[in-house]
């Protein structure tokens, strides 16, 4: 479904949309509110949505959106969507799946045709479920693994496309505090990493920095991997300090889940727990076999939850899960490993 007030940007992504081959376009409106009209009788697997429209816009009626969608993910493509503008981080944190700029009158080809297409696929179907969410219809059959009793002694956090909205859900249902320093690694773009850590400190009611060489990882503190560096922890004076890696990861990502969970690992062993939420691709699958190794405990976001189940799955199928949970009930599992006084 695309959404957008000008028939031009319509008929351009309708057509080339469907030159792929690999999908059809079901229904097509101009503004927020005749897309939720359309989708009471019309089910689609990804809406296409540019923001800048008549009536209340695109970002305001995202959650309505949402809601009419059964299960439907959003790609927000509008002019909105630049690198760093408050907006993309605003529309991620609503739920969209992702965002692309929408390129200039007479760009629509080349370059943003083949990234259009390749986060189609990464998408792919809709569950169109009804709450609650069905099971998967092809559930993992890996058994969990035992997680230990060890109080929690470091959070390490990573998430990709659709994650930056269950990061929300997850921090929103955390204690106060958890008495454990906690690291993030999101895969986005440097310059929209200021937008973002003021996102998750609103949502986690605790300080969120940016993470920077020399910084004493501190309890109940958020440290977030910068856009061009991996996060990882080295110990100075007694003391948890960051030191950020640039070098390459094995899956290729920068900032990548795995030395930051490699690293939480070997320094906190059965004392780190590290969750991997949504996110397309294996990152992170390194870095929580090295984890679960030194003793330490991974959580895995279910499929239901998930935009794209790509790195919980990784992990999941791979054997290296403790619990594959939605991001609330990862919060409950986490806060009860910090003991029950740290409950509100």
């Amino acid at each position: 479904m695309i959404v957008d007030d000008s028939m031009v940007a319509r008929a351009v992504l309708s057509r080339m949309i469907e030159t792929d081959g690999g999908f059809e376009i079901a229904a097509a409106a101009g503004t927020a509110e005749d897309a939720i009209a359309a989708l009471s009788h019309v089910r689609v697997d990804v809406i296409l949505l540019d923001l800048e429209m008549p009536g209340a816009g695109g970002l305001k009626m995202l959650p309505d959106i949402l809601k009419a969608a059964r299960g439907a993910r959003v790609i927000v493509v509008s002019s909105f969507a630049e690198e760093g503008a408050e907006v993309t981080v605003a529309a991620l944190g609503l739920g969209a799946a992702d965002t692309l700029p929408k390129p200039g009158t007479g760009r629509f080809n080349g370059r943003f045709s083949e990234v259009l297409i390749e986060r189609l696929r990464a998408l792919g179907r809709a569950e169109h479920r009804t709450p609650p969410p069905v099971k998967s219809l092809n559930p993992i059959t890996t058994p969990l693994r035992a997680m230990s009793a060890a109080p929690l002694g470091i959070l390490a956090i990573g998430a990709s496309t659709g994650g930056i909205h269950s990061l929300g859900t997850l921090f929103q249902n955390l204690p106060e505090a958890l008495g454990a320093p906690i690291l993030v690694t999101q895969h986005l773009p440097p310059p929209f990493m200021d937008v973002f850590a003021r996102q998750i400190a609103t949502a986690a009611k605790r300080g969120a920095l940016i993470a920077a060489d020399g910084m004493v990882a501190l309890p109940d503190q958020i440290l977030i991997a910068p856009g061009d560096a991996h996060l990882t922890l080295e110990r100075r004076g007694g003391h948890p300090v960051v030191r950020l890696d640039r070098r390459r990861s094995a899956s290729g990502c920068l900032p990548s889940l795995d030395p930051m969970l490699t690293s939480a690992g070997e320094m906190y062993g059965a004392a780190a727990v590290g969750v991997i939420l949504s996110g397309m691709g294996r990152d992170g699958t390194t870095g929580a076999t090295r984890l679960v190794a030194c003793g330490g405990a991974i959580i895995a976001q279910d499929e239901a939850s998930s935009a794209v189940w790509g790195m919980p799955r990784s992990v999941a199928e791979a054997g290296l899960a403790s619990a594959i949970l939605p991001p609330d009930k990862i919060a409950r599992r986490v806060a009860s490993r910090a003991g029950e006084q740290n409950w509100k």
